[in-house]
């Protein structure tokens, strides 16, 4: 039948071609199926690729955020401690914690500690709610 179908168009590639024509026509679920594990992969794969690209800004993300939060922890530490047991005087504390509020340090902290968690927390939350 293709013989005869070919003498008629005058090739049996023309045939071929149609029939590769109407196939790709067609998107079939076994071919969906491998069109998405192949994009899963290609996605792992790039994933891992931009993971070590941002390792040498997560070694500085870590070196800021490690070093602000002692040093804020380490002033707020000795402000309450001072205050407690006498150390210094309260009015000293006060106008500490009036500078600190009017620079933001406490608001400051918490953006710092939520990026630094933050993307972490939310790939989990995002892969706990995808199944995987």
């Amino acid at each position: 039948m293709l013989g005869l179908l070919g003498k008629i168009f005058g090739s049996d590639r023309v045939i071929e071609k149609a029939g590769d024509l109407i196939d790709d026509a067609f998107y079939t679920d076994s071919e969906e199926a491998a069109d998405k594990k192949e994009m899963t992969k290609f996605k792992a794969e790039h994933r891992i690729k931009l993971m070590d690209a941002y390792a040498p800004f997560k070694v500085a993300q870590r070196f800021i955020a490690f070093g602000f939060v002692f040093v804020f922890l380490f002033i707020m530490l000795n402000g309450v401690l001072g205050a407690l047991y006498g150390w210094v005087d309260m009015a000293n504390v006060n106008n500490a914690r009036n500078f600190a509020d009017k620079m933001w340090l406490g608001e400051i902290l918490i953006m710092i500690v939520s990026f630094y968690f933050g993307g972490g927390l939310a790939e989990s939350i995002k892969r706990k709610s995808e199944g995987k």
